[in-house]
């Protein structure tokens, strides 16, 4: 029997995603747009569920979070 632990995906809206990251909707399509001068290429792109809804994998935003944190940490 192996000991392997089963990753659930968890897809965000975008409400979800500002709670989260506490960043205003505005500012969030500001750093997935390239002509912004806030755009962050590291930033999650959304994935389409349907024709008209865009959700954001949760992993990646925790991971997007994550790297903040470390940029800190390398800044002090």
């Amino acid at each position: 029997m192996t000991n392997l632990v089963e990753y659930q995906y968890r897809i965000l809206n975008i409400k979800a995603v500002i709670e989260i990251t506490a960043l205003s909707r505005s500012t969030i399509y500001e750093l997935m747009n390239p002509k912004s001068k806030y755009y962050d290429v590291s930033f999650p792109k959304p994935i389409r569920l349907t024709e008209v809804r865009v959700g954001w994998v949760s992993q990646e935003i925790d991971e997007w979070i994550e790297s903040k944190i470390a940029q800190r940490q390398e800044e002090h």
